[in-house]
């Protein structure tokens, strides 16, 4: 119940109709929402994290040290995921149920399809999300994937307090692979399971270099 409730809040913030923020446009035309985003660095300076290069788990997350999957991320952005949230809300899509862990239930909701847009030397391109990662086992892109518009779960702003937030607004995560986290917006149907041995990596003849500005586009599916 407390999710569901929280889920209907965002529905009727004050300011839920009115201009979007920066960074991001909805095409109702489309049926697409645009983010502003960056191609996000596989390493990340930090001495915490031993130089280390940590698999692919999410695919969209605010940038180090604001975001806490910042480390395994394919694209970095700066809008709040609840007002990512909204947007899509506005296509008409409503979404289902995130699900954590190791568990037998699955991701629930509309299911979207994501791409990466970037121009590079005046050529732009509109790439299918799947194809800016590889399973290293087969140096080919990862096949098979659902995207699906689960929404986050409400949680606390501090084990010491009762006030509570869209989980994704903590977090900064907005899409989430594996479900190491239900405090995102969008989920994949892969589980646990898939995580242990699915190591994933992203394809570096396919996206800009670090750092190139890029458009996240989320549409529905048809």
């Amino acid at each position: 119940m407390r999710r569901i409730v929280g889920i209907l809040t965002l529905a009727l913030l004050p300011g839920a109709l009115s201009a979007q923020p920066a960074g991001l446009t909805v095409d109702k035309d489309k049926k697409a929402v645009i983010i502003a985003a960056k191609v996000a660095p596989r390493k990340l300076a930090d001495p915490k994290f031993e130089g280390k290069i940590y698999p692919v788990e999410v695919v969209a997350c605010w940038a180090y040290p604001k975001g806490q999957k910042a480390h395994e991320t394919v694209l970095t952005f700066d809008v709040k995921p609840s007002e990512i949230h909204k947007a899509l809300e506005s296509l008409g899509l409503k979404p289902g149920k995130p699900v954590y862990g190791d568990t037998e239930e699955k991701a629930t909701g509309p299911e979207l399809k994501l791409y990466v847009e970037a121009t590079v030397d005046g050529d732009t391109r509109k790439t299918p999300i799947e194809r800016t990662m590889l399973d290293p086992r087969t140096g080919k892109a990862i096949k098979n994937l659902k995207w699906i518009f689960t929404g986050s779960v409400m949680s606390k702003v501090a084990a010491d307090k009762d006030e509570m937030a869209y989980g994704a607004d903590l977090t900064g995560t907005l899409i989430a692979i594996f479900p190491v986290t239900n405090q995102t917006v969008i989920q994949t149907n892969l589980t646990m399971k898939e995580e242990k041995y699915l190591k994933i990596e992203t394809n570096e003849k396919v996206l800009p270099k670090v750092g190139t500005d890029v458009k996240l586009i989320i549409e529905a599916a048809k």
